[in-house]
């Protein structure tokens, strides 16, 4: 009988380089909402692959930069806490961009990382002339010697066979962590407040994305319908103009997008109701960044409500 691996694998890098894009290309499913706006993942994320002699848990991180409030730290803490005592790390960078200082910058991260740490150059379905990676493969290897290098593109899946077969080479023996049927960590509820979040991203224009929170205040589900009440915070009335739009036209379009894919996600039916409230400093604010998160929420806006 053949040995059975199991462990954790980080993924890490700089905002756009494709990681929510990667989670779900390797699970299967939309387990990370994914935008062309930077710091669109804000939390870890957990996505799990089973395969006959292997479990994977992949964990999606936000990406790495220079945290500017209480809110960006938080999520740089994140991003430190998903390299201890993992397996294999990810780190991930644009193939279709030059290195930047904020790429060097990010690499120190990688440095840190006690197990292997692969590169993975993303987006080669950007680059037309393929014979530029090379030398960009070497301009990282000159910062940190990774374990393995992998041209890839998540968006396409070239590359991800080769990739998933040296991560499972790279496991420990061990059993499974998770039942087959487990796939995340991430509950209903915080799932439906991130298309809800996605739609807005994809929808509104630069200076509202960062502003954004959204809360699930209402879940009843009776089987066959479910009726969900959320809560979209912003910063400022200007924002809130914004997300509503002209004679409330972008907050239903809004939750339209979002319902018909909740409605996917669920297989079932789905009433939402959006609101939208201004809270001023909400990323600086110790007490509502608790509330939302999905380890916290309770579903309950007014306990953040003045």
């Amino acid at each position: 009988m053949s040995e059975h691996r199991s462990g954790f694998v980080s993924i890490i890098g700089r905002p756009n380089t494709g990681k929510s894009t990667l989670l779900n290309a390797l699970t299967g499913s939309k387990l990370a909402i994914v935008s062309e706006k930077p710091q669109t993942t804000r939390t870890s994320i957990q996505g799990v692959v089973n395969e006959p002699c292997a479990q994977i848990v992949f964990i999606d991180t936000p990406g790495i930069h220079k945290p500017d409030t209480l809110f960006n730290r938080r999520m740089m803490e994140t991003v430190r806490a998903a390299l201890d005592e993992r397996d294999v790390v990810l780190f991930m960078a644009d193939a279709s961009a030059p290195m930047t200082a904020a790429d060097r910058e990010a690499v120190d991260l990688a440095r840190k990382v006690r197990g292997p740490a692969f590169l993975l150059l993303n987006k080669i379905d950007r680059v037309d002339d393929k014979r530029t990676l090379l030398p960009l493969i070497e301009q990282y290897r000159q910062l940190h010697e990774f374990a393995e290098y992998f041209p890839i593109s998540a968006a396409t899946g070239d590359g991800l066979d080769q990739l998933r077969r040296a991560i499972v080479a790279r496991l420990p023996e061990g059993p499974r962590y998770f039942p087959p049927d487990h796939l995340t960590d991430q509950p209903e509820r915080f799932l439906a407040a991130e298309i809800v979040r996605e739609k807005i991203l994809s929808s509104t224009r630069q200076e509202v994305p960062h502003a954004i929170a959204v809360l699930i205040d209402k879940w009843e589900d009776s089987g066959r319908l479910l009726r969900i009440a959320a809560t979209v915070f912003v910063e400022r009335p200007g924002q809130k103009a914004i997300v509503i739009g002209a004679k409330g036209a972008m907050l239903k379009s809004i939750g339209r997008q979002a319902r018909l894919e909740i409605e996917a996600l669920f297989s079932r039916k789905v009433f939402l109701e959006l609101f939208v409230k201004v809270r001023s400093g909400w990323r600086e604010d110790p007490a509502f960044l608790n509330v939302i998160d999905w380890r916290s929420m309770t579903g309950d806006s007014s306990a953040i409500m003045e």
